[in-house]
């Protein structure tokens, strides 16, 4: 995958924290989803979509890197990309910066399935095309 693209910012919540102040580890898959759900709205209503047309996405996979803490009330920017898709199958890759330096990485892996069974299906074409477009910028 290219550079990262997109890109959303949240604010560490008190609640996200430790008695130090401290973001807490699983904070971070919390902000992967908040900027995967922002990625994905861009997208004819990004998952909301997806799910009213019958199709769901499963994580399947989740790994994040911390190579420096986030504190209560650092303003953080989370970039996100996407890209590995194949069938059912998309991965998602992150990057948590404050001020311009990275603080941590991750990624997450995913499956479209069918709404109710949970049968792997393709991810939809409308959606494969719109990543592949944002993705060759």
């Amino acid at each position: 995958m290219g550079d990262f693209n997109f890109a959303t910012e949240v604010t560490v919540r008190f609640a996200e924290t430790d008695a130090q102040g401290i973001a807490h580890h699983a904070a971070y898959l919390v902000w992967f989803e908040t900027a995967r759900i922002e990625y994905l709205r861009r997208f004819r209503g990004g998952y909301l979509r997806l799910r009213e047309e019958g199709v769901d996405a499963l994580t399947l996979e989740a790994y994040a890197r911390y190579l420096e803490a986030a504190r209560f009330d650092d303003r953080l920017t989370i970039r996100a990309r996407c890209g590995d898709l194949r069938g059912a199958r998309f991965r998602f890759e992150y990057s948590v910066e404050r001020a311009g330096e990275r603080i941590a990485e991750g990624w997450t892996t995913h499956a479209c399935v069918s709404l109710g069974d949970h049968r792997p299906t393709r991810v939809p074409p409308w959606l494969a095309d719109a990543i592949a477009e944002a993705e060759s910028l």
